[in-house]
C-alpha cells in the first residue's frame, strides 16, 4: 500500500496531507472564498427560515395525524358475505392525507434546500469574482509599478464606489511620487554640474599655482587662493541652499503660531549691517498683529533672501522697504528695491531653480548659486501661499508673499495687484 513521504521542513516533519492542505490555506483564506461563504451562508439561512415557516403554517392549518383507529367491515355481495375490509373515519383519512402531503413537503424542502446551497455557493463565488475584479486590476498595477518607472496608473472606471476611491487615492498617492522623484533627480542633476565647477576651479588653481608650479610668485599664489575662495564660497552657499530646500520638506517640522511682522524685522536687522556697508537705506512698514501658523525661521529665510537681492541690487543711496500687512484673509510681506529690474521676458523664470538674469553682472561676479528665489518660492507654497513679482526695467522690483492668516475662512485668492503700490 503507497504510504505518504514525510517531508521535513523548519518546524518539523510534514506529511503530503499536511502539504496539500497547506497548500489550501491562500485559497481559504482569500476574500473571495470568504465572501462566497458570507454570501452563500445569509441565502441558506433566509431560503432555510422561509421554508421552515412554510412548513409550520402548513402544519398548523392542516392538523395532520396518521390513522389511529382502524375497523373491520364485512364485504358483501349479492347477499353473501364474501371477506372482510379495514376502514377508517373519514376525518382521519383527511388527517393522513394532510400527514403525508406534510411528509412530502418536508422531503422536497430538504432536497430543495441543499440544491439552493450548492447554488449559493457559485453564484457567491461569481458575484464576489465580480465585486473584487478592480482589487486584481489594483494589485497587478501596483506590482507592475516600480521606483524607476511610476508613469503607470490605475485608472479604474465604472459605478464611484469604495474601491473606485481607493484605485483614485492610489493614483494620487503615484502622482506625488513621481513629481517628487522627478524634482529628486532635476536636484541631483542640477547641483552635481554645479558643484563640479567650483572642484574643477579649485583643482586646476591647486596644480596651476602651488603644486605642480614650485618657482610660482608670490601675486601668483595670492591669485589663486583668490580664486580658490570664491569657488569655496560659493560651494558653501550652494549646499546652505540645498540644505535648507531640503530641511523645509522634512515632515519632522511642526508650524507654530508667527508674527509676521516679527519676521520682516528680524530678516531686516540681520541685513542692517550689510546694507549700511552698501549705503543703502532699509525702510520698514509692518503692522504688528499679523498671525498666521507656520516655521518662523524658514519665513525668516524667505524674507532674508529677498532682502539680500535687494540689498545687493539697490544702488548706493537708494531704499529698501520692507512691508507687512493683510488684505481679506491673506496676510503679506513684500520687499522692494530701487534696482536695475527684471525684464518681462524673464519674470516667469527667476524663481527656477539654478537661474542667474542674464542682465546681473553682481550676480556672475559673485557666482551665486540661482537657488535663492527658488527657496523663496518652496517656503512659501509649503505655508499655502503665493508668491509674485512687480518689476520693470529701471524702475526696481518688489516680490510680495502672500500667506493664508490663521483665521482666514474663505476660499479667495490673493490679489493681484503690489500691495505696496
Amino acid at each position: 500500500m503507497p504510504t505518504s513521504e514525510p517531508v521535513v521542513t523548519g518546524g518539523g516533519v510534514m506529511s503530503a496531507p499536511g502539504r496539500r492542505l497547506r497548500g489550501w490555506l491562500p485559497f481559504v483564506q482569500s476574500i473571495r472564498f470568504r465572501l462566497t461563504v458570507l454570501y452563500s451562508t445569509l441565502l441558506f439561512a433566509l431560503a432555510g427560515a422561509g421554508l421552515a415557516v412554510t412548513y409550520l403554517a402548513v402544519e398548523y392549518s392542516t392538523n395532520p395525524k396518521p390513522i389511529t383507529n382502524q375497523y373491520e367491515a364485512d364485504v358483501v355481495k349479492h347477499g353473501r358475505t364474501v371477506g372482510t375490509l379495514t376502514v377508517a373515519e373519514v376525518d382521519e383519512i383527511e388527517s393522513e392525507v394532510n400527514f403525508r402531503t406534510l411528509e412530502t413537503l418536508r422531503n422536497y424542502s430538504l432536497i430543495a434546500l441543499a440544491g439552493l446551497f450548492v447554488a449559493s455557493l457559485g453564484i457567491g463565488w461569481v458575484l464576489s469574482g465580480r465585486a473584487l475584479r478592480p482589487v486584481g486590476a489594483i494589485a497587478r498595477t501596483t506590482r507592475e509599478i516600480q521606483a524607476t518607472d511610476l508613469s503607470r496608473r490605475i485608472r479604474l472606471a465604472g459605478t464611484r464606489d469604495e474601491l473606485r476611491e481607493l484605485g483614485d487615492t492610489i493614483d494620487s498617492m503615484l502622482d506625488r511620487l513621481e513629481e517628487a522623484f522627478r524634482t529628486q533627480r532635476q536636484l541631483i542633476d542640477d547641483a552635481s554640474h554645479e558643484l563640479r565647477s567650483p572642484l574643477a576651479i579649485i583643482r586646476a588653481n591647486l596644480d596651476a599655482s602651488l603644486l605642480d608650479a614650485p618657482d610660482a610668485t608670490d601675486a601668483e599664489r595670492t591669485r589663486a587662493v583668490a580664486v580658490i575662495d570664491r569657488a569655496t564660497n560659493r560651494m558653501s552657499r550652494l549646499v546652505e541652499d540645498l540644505l535648507a530646500t531640503a530641511r523645509r520638506r522634512a515632515d519632522a517640522l511642526a508650524d507654530t503660531d508667527v508674527l509676521l511682522g516679527e519676521v520682516a524685522r528680524e530678516a531686516g536687522e540681520e541685513f542692517a549691517a550689510v546694507a549700511a556697508a552698501r549705503q543703502v537705506f532699509v525702510r520698514y512698514d509692518v503692522r504688528p498683529d499679523l498671525l498666521l501658523i507656520g516655521d518662523h525661521d524658514a519665513l525668516r529665510r524667505a524674507v532674508g533672501n529677498l532682502l539680500s537681492n535687494a540689498v545687493r541690487l539697490s544702488p548706493a543711496g537708494g531704499t529698501v522697504t520692507v512691508a507687512a500687512g493683510r488684505i481679506g484673509g491673506w496676510l503679506w510681506v513684500g520687499v522692494a528695491d530701487e534696482g536695475p529690474g527684471i525684464a518681462a521676458a524673464d519674470q516667469s523664470r527667476v524663481f527656477d531653480r539654478f537661474w542667474r538674469g542674464r542682465t546681473d553682472p553682481a550676480a556672475r561676479a559673485e557666482r551665486r548659486t540661482g537657488l535663492g528665489l527658488a527657496i523663496v518660492r518652496q517656503i512659501t507654497e509649503s505655508h499655502g501661499g503665493q508668491v509674485a513679482l512687480f518689476s520693470s526695467v529701471g524702475r526696481g522690483s518688489t516680490f510680495v508673499l502672500w500667506l493664508p492668516a490663521a483665521d482666514r475662512t474663505d476660499d479667495a485668492e490673493p490679489p493681484s495687484s503690489s500691495p505696496l503700490s
